[in-house]
């Protein structure tokens, strides 16, 4: 699982932007400090952007081969009674 949070560098301790959610007590974390000066923030969240793509599609093929997923008929099926939609 790849989550990436925001966060200061201050005083010796690290600030988290916000609290992550589903990590373990004991997660291993890396850290990487940025140098405002060099740093387009637009870029940046772009980065960000591309690396939860990448665990997302991870996630994906572990529930693939963990036998995790359904027919996409069954899905399709789900989507026109949810939505009303005839087939």
């Amino acid at each position: 699982m790849l989550k990436t949070i925001e966060g200061i560098y201050q005083n010796g301790q690290i600030q988290l932007a916000s609290l992550p959610q589903d990590v373990s007590d004991r997660s291993q974390v890396l850290v990487t400090f940025l140098d405002p000066r060099k740093i387009d923030p637009i870029k940046l969240r772009e980065l960000i952007d591309r690396l939860e793509t990448i665990a997302g599609i991870q996630q994906g093929f572990e529930e693939l081969n963990a036998g995790l997923t359904r027919p996409i008929e069954n899905f399709v099926q789900e989507m026109q009674q949810k939505y009303d939609i005839s087939g």
